[in-house]
């Protein structure tokens, strides 16, 4: 790749596609502010075509789409740098095409809120007039325009490129897998005030998504210089100019600023795996829906101590109370109401830190990230994986005899968790841009995730195999289906969708899960009735 002073991206339509990448603020009334404008994802995208001219006569007006890369290519970078060659369908994942969560009060007169639908609708229509285009140049005898590319520009290869995402993505699938393993084994006590123990998990990685998607001092230094920040100190410093009698010619046009860094920073491999790899990983809707039918079904592990008007009945993880079907339902509607309003409560609250801690928040040394960051994750995230596999076939305890539980409490979940990753990642790129206003890739990735953690729960609880096959499943329960589905990108797509299509699209996930493990596991609860855990997880 050569000796570098400084490195970007170029930007590709498909990392659109990630809802936590495109969403904005969940809750804006647009007939109650003047000044806040509010921008719907499908009106977004079909103005995207007017708004090209316009992007590449500001030269940090970039966007996710095609028009803001080509300006982008043409912009040069003050210190040089390396292009990286992001593929189209990137766009697709929600988690780098979601806005910020929430309005920042300090841009009042520059907010823009943009829904899912309205960006994907715009993205779209955009590719169908470029296609357009490129066929009618054609036609007509002409060659198609050739992007122009600066001499300092060093450019990677699509395949390095996404073999830094990836990479990313198998490392954060790690971190994010232990950091749920270990909340909810610290949060799991006797006198817990919740029992579901996943609900923290699922708050502090939509908490996490919040932060990163309002975030704008981790990766200040887009371009190797801060661009947005120098656009925000010139603004301050027109203001102060204009108090004291004195005016710049100079225009300061924040709102492209804000935009472009935003933009930007969701093209960067290393936020790709914070966003899609670590808040995905750490939170699992698949879990939740499982809490959920257990509450239902009274079955819900509770370390909760009886009082005494029970006290022939001794407290346990397994312990309950018989119940009629009206606290059953009391007690399914409490999972379903507490996990999703935290974790909505979250997304906002992360990106209200964010606000809140940007003088304090520092920035990731931009060399540093290009030039040892990026393949440091390479050598880390393959090695960390092929280790996990050979502790998953060669335990530590193996020579301390049966049952060889060390494996089976995290090690089985490590060899699982970069599949369920990098599937709801590929799934997000090929589903989501089908229907705007329903991510479709999340919804199928969520409810496939429930169906087989609801087949790995049953079969963990009949009379068959022993206990190797048990942390298997265990395994597949805690990593691929815990890092398949996601609540951080649920929320961030519930937060930024219209209304209307919130309501649906959210409904529709928790409702048809749910029925999904009422057939899997009712029909074995409500028949045979599970039996004990053959192994300890």
């Amino acid at each position: 790749m050569g000796v570098l002073k400084g490195e970007r991206w170029v930007e590709e339509n498909s990392y659109g596609n990630l809802d936590e990448l495109a969403t904005s603020s969940p809750v804006q009334n647009p007939h109650e502010d003047p000044i806040t404008r509010v921008r719907t994802l499908e009106g977004d995208r079909s103005r995207h075509s007017g708004e090209r001219e316009a992007a590449r006569r500001m030269s940090f007006n970039r966007t996710l789409s095609h028009s803001s890369r080509i300006s982008s290519r043409r912009r040069r970078p003050s210190q040089g740098g390396t292009s990286y060659d992001i593929p189209d369908n990137y766009v697709h994942l929600d988690e780098l095409a979601t806005p910020s969560p929430v309005e920042n009060p300090d841009e009042e007169p520059i907010y823009l809120h943009k829904s899912l639908e309205g960006a994907k609708s715009q993205e779209q229509d955009y590719q169908r007039n470029q296609e357009r285009e490129r066929r009618a140049s054609i036609a007509g005898g002409e060659e198609p325009p050739k992007e122009e590319e600066e001499k300092d520009v060093v450019k990677v290869s699509r395949f390095a490129t996404q073999l830094y995402v990836i990479s990313y993505l198998i490392l954060f699938s790690f971190l994010g897998t232990l950091a749920r393993l270990g909340l909810q084994a610290i949060t799991f006590y006797p006198g817990a005030p919740v029992v579901f123990s996943e609900l923290w998990a699922n708050f502090g990685g939509s908490l996490f998504m919040g932060f990163l998607s309002e975030d704008r001092m981790l990766f200040k230094e887009e371009w190797g210089t801060p661009t947005y920040h120098q656009q925000v100190e010139k603004a301050k410093q027109q203001s102060q100019d204009e108090e004291s009698g004195s005016s710049s010619d100079q225009a300061i046009d924040l709102q492209a600023a804000k935009k472009a860094h935003a933009a930007t920073k969701k093209t960067i491999p290393l936020y790709i795996g914070l966003a899609t790899g670590f808040c995905g990983c750490f939170t699992s809707f698949s879990s939740f829906i499982r809490d959920a039918f257990l509450a239902l079904s009274n079955d819900l592990s509770s370390p909760l101590n009886h009082p005494e008007d029970y006290s022939p009945i001794r407290a346990s993880t397994t312990s309950t109370v018989h119940r009629n079907g009206g606290y059953s339902f009391m007690a399914l509607s409490a999972v379903i109401i507490t996990t999703i309003a935290l974790c909505i409560s979250g997304l906002y609250i992360g990106a209200h830190l964010a606000i809140a801690f940007e003088p304090f928040t520092p920035s990731l040394p931009f060399t540093f990230c290009r030039k040892v960051l990026d393949r440091l994750a390479v050598v880390l995230a393959w090695g960390c994986w092929l280790g996990a596999i050979f502790l998953a076939i060669f335990p530590p305890d193996r020579n301390e005899g049966p049952p060889e539980i060390w494996r089976g409490r995290a090690v089985f979940a490590l060899v699982f968790s970069p599949l369920g990753c990098l599937g709801r990642f590929y799934a997000s790129i090929y589903l989501n841009s089908k229907y705007a206003s329903f991510p479709l890739g999340t919804f199928v990735v969520n409810i496939f995730g429930t169906a087989m953690i609801g087949m790995s729960y049953d079969l963990q609880r009949v009379p068959l195999g022993g206990a190797i096959g048990c942390q298997v499943l265990q395994g597949i329960e805690d990593g691929f289906c815990g890092c398949l589905t996601t609540v951080s990108t649920w929320v961030s797509e519930l937060s930024s969708l219209r209304r209307r299509n919130a309501y649906r699209y959210g409904a529709v996930s928790v409702v048809v899960a749910l029925c999904f493990l009422i057939v899997i596991m009712g029909s074995l609860q409500w028949t045979r009735g599970f039996s004990a855990l053959q192994c300890t997880h």
